[in-house]
């Protein structure tokens, strides 16, 4: 009985932060700071009970806006709360615009004593950041450069981005859009999207799915506990999943998926070098006809559909042997029944 209360009294304190953490920048901000944009090349902001957020569309001046709140407590109340639990530090040193949040003190009771502090932050388009969040989600959008970000409790969004992006939450779900070059996002609670993305990508989350649109370049994303969707991928794509179904559709390139709880469908539009599935459900992929390649399936029943100029050996649960004048590596193992077709 008494874990059933603790649960509970757990479960209340997080939606109870979730929904402070969403109305933070319902408000006016709490406190604005100005500093000239042309100072400013890197920026770090750290906040235990808030969100984050960095834009880089800053014209003259680089804007600090400090949002706080409590549901259902007064401006008073929050603003008392503020001067005695809590420092605010917000300043320029050097190049490095620093945003900080911290208890003077240990809160032992945070409905009487807590309140959420966000930060959003306007900064020219290139700079280098550091955000560090325990208790909201953290957004960054319209900037390029040196990214490092981490929450605890939280959702991830990168939007029109570029360079060097790490992101981590244990909490949440992870967007990322219209972003390129090096993307490395990780999640212990959430799902994923990709969309519209390139460069050298990396995509895991332990708890969710994974869904990817009109990527291309070095892809590799991976989910212990759901399934994985993509369409319209370019380049090398390395994908997998423990506990879910995989749907790939129009593929180029290289592909290498695998998954062992579920099915797996495939449409390849072109092969470069390579293919390489294996499952622990049905399975079928889809190759362009007229092409040479170099096959070996095996699986517990194979069907195949449109296979012309084959030379090999073809059984019931194996197929070995070369299309036309061979060409790219298409490797199956399925453990039920796999369909191979040439459209």
């Amino acid at each position: 009985m008494k874990k059933v209360f603790a649960l509970s009294v757990s479960v209340l304190l997080v939606a109870n932060l979730l929904t402070v953490c969403a109305n933070d920048q319902e408000k006016d901000p709490y406190m604005t700071r100005s500093f000239p944009a042309s100072s400013v090349k890197s920026i770090e902001a750290v906040t235990s009970g808030g969100s984050l957020t960095v834009s880089g569309n800053a014209g003259s001046e680089a804007i600090v806006e400090v949002y706080a709140s409590r549901s259902g407590w007064s401006d008073e109340k929050i603003k008392q709360a503020l001067d005695e639990n809590y420092t605010l530090d917000i300043r320029i040193e050097g190049d490095k615009l620093s945003a900080v949040a911290k208890q003077k003190k240990s809160i032992t009771d945070w409905n009487r004593q807590g309140v959420s502090i966000s930060f959003k932050i306007t900064v020219p388009q290139q700079v280098d950041s550091k955000l560090q969040t325990s208790g909201g989600s953290i957004r960054i959008n319209d900037i390029s450069g040196s990214h490092n970000f981490t929450t605890s409790g939280g959702s991830l969004s990168v939007e029109n981005a570029s360079g060097n992006i790490v992101g981590r939450t244990s909490g949440g779900s992870i967007t990322v859009t219209d972003s390129k070059d090096n993307i490395d996002l990780t999640t212990s609670g959430g799902s994923i999207t990709a969309k519209d993305c390139s460069g050298k990508i990396k995509l895991a989350t332990s708890g969710g799915s994974i869904r990817m649109s009109n990527l291309s370049g070095s892809i590799n994303a991976a989910t212990s506990g759901g399934s994985i969707t993509a369409n319209d991928v370019e380049g090398t794509l390395k994908t997998g999943t423990s506990g879910g179904s995989v749907n790939l559709d129009d593929i180029s390139g290289n592909l290498d998926a695998h998954t062992s709880g579920g099915s797996m469908n495939v449409e390849m539009v072109s092969v470069n070098e390579y293919v390489k599935l294996s499952n622990s459900g049905n399975l079928k992929l889809i190759l362009p006809s007229g092409k040479g390649y170099d096959l070996k399936v095996k699986a517990n029943k194979i069907e195949t559909s449109g296979l012309k100029d084959f030379r090999g050996n073809v059984e019931t649960r194996s197929l070995e042997g070369t299309v036309g004048s061979g060409g790219p590596k298409i490797n199956v193992n399925c453990s039920q029944r796999a369909s191979l077709s040439f459209e």
